[in-house]
């Protein structure tokens, strides 16, 4: 039997547990998608009482969301598919689970385009399938050639050093750009900082786990939440010039990619696949990524 073959029999055997957070991941999607369309409604609203979104949402505006039930209840609901996320990652590698997110897609645009009584064209649909499909066959891939490896200091050092350039360069980006810029800028801001949530997230999980909790776990705790306010801006102000489906399709593909990226290169998740499995996860990738961009340019309710 070839190699990459005898791979793929062995690791059919899995520990069950690695497969455990695959269905609580997924009811995480289904509370992500509603959470995005109320939250969508809540910062419609505020944003047609204000009449002024360019540049981002400004303290008036983000405290007025607060006094709309809608985004409210949203925001709970996100803050239940965080916990379920998070239980998720406690039972499943990095790259299994966090790209399982792209099933919200999927529910979010028959939402919306039900509540906006917007027919998705063709071209939409085909880029909402090339997400899903580039995710699931991302998903089928890593469930069986993933493992679970203990997070060392380095690893951890170069995530948050990692993730503060990047934060850095966004703050710099968001300062001189920011009246120039589109949703899709917006999203994939957002994507990429969340990307590095669940990772340390996942970290942090870990470290807890192995009672390592000490100053470089706290470092990793608060640059977790620094990233997770600065992208829940980022989403906010992409919903006010961006359909919610667009919004989840950026999130739910880029996040995953940066995570996964990180969870490959720095933590060594995929340490053990087989090479044919490397080339799956890139072309895999490739193909969610593009149906995100084709979302943005064909969505009926696209701003260009």
């Amino acid at each position: 039997m070839p190699p990459d073959l005898a791979f793929v029999s062995t690791q059919l055997s899995l520990n069950p547990a690695q497969f455990v957070g695959i269905p609580i991941a997924l009811i995480g999607a289904v509370f992500l998608s509603f959470g995005a369309q109320f939250q969508h409604r809540g910062v419609n609203k505020v944003e047609a009482q204000s009449q002024q979104v360019t540049g981002g949402l400004d303290p008036k505006q983000l405290a007025a969301l607060l006094r709309r039930p809608s985004w409210v209840l949203g925001t709970l609901l996100l803050g239940l598919a965080i916990v379920l996320q998070l239980v998720s990652l406690n039972f499943s590698p990095l790259i299994v689970v966090q790209p399982l997110g792209a099933v919200a897609l999927v529910i979010t645009a028959i939402l919306n385009s039900r509540i906006t009584k917007t027919k998705l064209n063709r071209a939409s649909v085909v880029s909402i399938v090339m997400c899903v499909a580039g995710v699931a066959l991302f998903v089928l891939i890593a469930a069986f050639t993933a493992v679970d490896t203990p997070v060392s200091d380095q690893q951890l050092e170069t995530i948050v050093i990692i993730m503060g350039v990047v934060l850095a360069l966004f703050v710099v980006a968001f300062i001189l750009f920011r009246r120039q810029m589109k949703a899709i800028a917006y999203i994939v801001g957002a994507g990429v900082l969340y990307g590095f949530v669940a990772t340390l997230a996942k970290v942090v999980i870990s470290r807890v786990q192995q009672q390592d909790f000490e100053w470089l776990t706290l470092t990793c705790l608060v640059g977790l939440l620094v990233a997770a306010i600065a992208g829940a801006y980022l989403v906010q102000t992409a919903y006010a010039v961006g359909p919610p489906d667009l919004v989840i399709a950026g999130l739910t593909v880029v996040d995953p990619m940066v995570a996964v990226g990180i969870g490959i290169i720095v933590l060594g998740e995929a340490s053990q696949a087989p090479t044919f499995a490397l080339v799956g996860f890139v072309l895999t990738g490739i193909l969610a990524i593009l149906g995100v961009f084709g979302l943005a340019k064909y969505h009926p309710q696209s701003e260009h």
